[in-house]
């Protein structure tokens, strides 16, 4: 549907709707990925955005293992398989295993606090809330700045699934890989 900004179309009001969020070797056409590269079609829409995602997946009370359970979970809930090919990467890098992995997709894990996790994303993709039992059972590992932040991750990450799958962004050749980031960072 959307194809990334091609490179003659860059301008600084691409490039600084990246700014707040990606570092000056990436802010173009080359190396700033394909979900950026779409995105900056809207460079208000995307200076606005990628600052609150950037939060999530950086900055956010969440431990990374349990944030990536979200994402990746979220991820598996709206068929994007662009967030789970980078997430799938992420996850590993935060700590997940295989089997771990895997329960994201069948939505059943061995340990206990996880399947709370995994609960939480499921009731909120299907009624838009977390149930009072599944919230205390959240307690037991997370305040209440993280399980908020729980929340905010899944509705950010689902917004970003929204446009991925509509816009049609294509996973990147080697996504997913160690390489591809190490390259990425470079």
């Amino acid at each position: 549907m959307l194809t990334p900004l091609p490179a003659e179309d860059w301008d600084d009001q691409a490039r600084e709707a990246l700014a707040s969020t990606v570092p000056p070797e990436r802010r173009n056409p080359d190396n700033a990925g394909n979900a950026l590269s779409t995105l900056v079609r809207h460079p208000v829409l995307a200076g606005a955005f990628l600052p609150f995602n950037t939060y999530l997946q950086k900055d956010s009370t969440l431990p990374g293992r349990i944030r990536e359970l979200v994402i990746l979970r979220t991820a598996h809930h709206h068929g994007c398989v662009y967030e789970w090919g980078h997430h799938s990467a992420m996850a590993a890098q935060a700590g997940l295993t295989e089997d771990d992995v895997e329960s994201t997709r069948s939505g059943s894990a061995a340990d206990e606090f996880d399947q709370a996790v995994l609960d939480a994303v499921d009731e909120l993709h299907a009624g838009s809330r977390i149930s009072a039992q599944t919230w205390e059972r959240l307690g037991l590992r997370l305040d209440d700045q993280q399980r908020m932040d729980l929340m905010f991750t899944f509705g950010g990450y689902s917004t970003l699934a929204f446009a991925l799958n509509t816009f049609d962004v294509q996973l990147e050749d080697g996504a997913g890989t160690d390489e591809f980031y190490a390259s990425m960072e470079s």
